[in-house]
């Protein structure tokens, strides 16, 4: 019998099934259409000898505490100086992974006077992070500059004495779209506001020499970056870049940072050797924007839709049990490519979220493009 106390969260779930929406755990199978190992560095002989080097010349596995305490290894400090060095802002820092930094971002550095007004499709570790700030908080429509303006003019006019926090992202990791990043950096400059930019799928495929579509943005003083470290880079973490007062200002008050055992040093070690390697191997960025841009031409020619121009490829299904049956008869097919539901997305969205990485070739997103196709005439609703 089950217990008393469990009814409730069974009920939910059967809901979530009814729905369409239960989320179950699924092993890799088949080739790579949904990981964000974008340069495919995950699996790099490279970043697994950095590794080894590492352990052979003393870095521990762990750090054994936070960085206030002991866990603050010579890694890390060496990493976050590289980082800054390379995106050209004043700090770095690392977190363990870009949830936590979101997280620890939004909730800290904003303050009770000031107001956040952010793009409605940002991630969920950002609404987290904004949820637990002490500052207002508005969402805008996607990509809307108009509307981040309406929102800090109509705040002012009610009172607002605080600072305004723009917060968008520069690639959107469901749409793959790109944010209007310049006229909103003007607009944060206008109103002594700053603006916070997640470069998660950008970092180390756009911008000069991989520094993401912020490149010519960072370093400035009303400008925060987020760089994650476990999509193109292939490896885990996040490294936040701002103006060092912030970053000051997050060792001593980001909770996240604060009261979690830092990253291990071996990570930071591995992140390293991407950072390198990007120097080193500029063909493996030549290769990705080459098959990102046959694999758009050839989605438009497939399925007659609009491409997104980046790596990622959203294809809408709308209804939620078609979008699943869809995603499972191609990993039936050995490849690899998942359903995307809400609340991820919102209502009537649901879509298969297709990623290219340099893990395929043209041949395989020619052939999986021809089984989708296929899938989407047969799996009616």
């Amino acid at each position: 019998m089950t217990p008393r106390a469990l009814v409730r969260y069974e009920r939910t779930l059967a809901g979530l099934e009814r729905k369409g929406r239960r989320r179950a755990l699924a092993p890799q199978h088949g080739v790579d259409f949904t990981s964000n190992d974008y340069l495919a560095l995950a699996q790099s002989p490279r970043l697994k000898a950095a590794i080894a080097a590492a352990i052979e010349r003393g870095v521990p596995v762990g750090a054994g505490g936070s960085r206030l305490l002991r866990g603050n290894h010579p890694e890390h400090e060496a990493l976050e100086a590289e980082a800054a060095e390379f995106f050209g802002t004043s700090r770095t820092l690392f977190f363990g992974n870009g949830y936590t930094a979101n997280v620890a971002l939004f909730s800290t550095l904003p303050q009770r006077a000031d107001i956040i007004v952010h793009d409605a499709l940002i991630h969920a570790s950002a609404h987290d992070g904004i949820t637990a700030s002490k500052a207002e908080a508005v969402a805008v429509p996607h990509n809307d500059v108009d509307a981040f303006a309406d929102a800090i003019r109509t705040w002012r006019d009610g009172g607002g004495k605080g600072h305004p926090w723009i917060a968008v992202e520069s690639l959107y990791s469901m749409d793959g779209d790109r944010a209007p990043l310049a006229e909103l950096a003007a607009l944060a400059e206008r109103h002594d506001g700053l603006l916070v930019i997640d470069e998660a799928h950008a970092t180390g495929v756009f911008g000069p020499g991989g520094r993401g579509f912020s490149a010519s943005l960072e370093g400035r003083d009303n400008i925060v970056v987020l760089h994650t470290c476990g999509k193109a880079l292939g490896v885990s973490g996040a490294l936040l870049g701002a103006n060092a007062t912030l970053c000051d200002y997050l060792v001593n008050r980001a909770r996240g940072f604060i009261y979690s055992t830092a990253p291990s040093p071996l990570t930071a070690a591995a992140v390293r050797e991407a950072f390198r390697t990007l120097a080193d191997e500029p063909q493996r960025r030549a290769a990705f924007d080459e098959l990102r841009i046959f694999a758009n031409e050839a989605l438009a020619a497939a399925l007659g839709i609009e491409s997104s121009g980046s790596q990622i490829l959203p294809v809408m299904i709308g209804d939620n049990p078609r979008a699943v049956r869809i995603a499972a008869r191609l990993r039936a097919e050995s490849f690899d490519i998942r359903a995307i539901r809400p609340p991820t997305v919102a209502e009537g969205t649901a879509r298969l979220r297709i990623a290219i990485t340099l893990n395929v070739d043209r041949s395989a997103v020619a052939e999986m493009l021809e089984r989708l196709k296929i899938a989407i005439v047969e799996e009616q609703p």
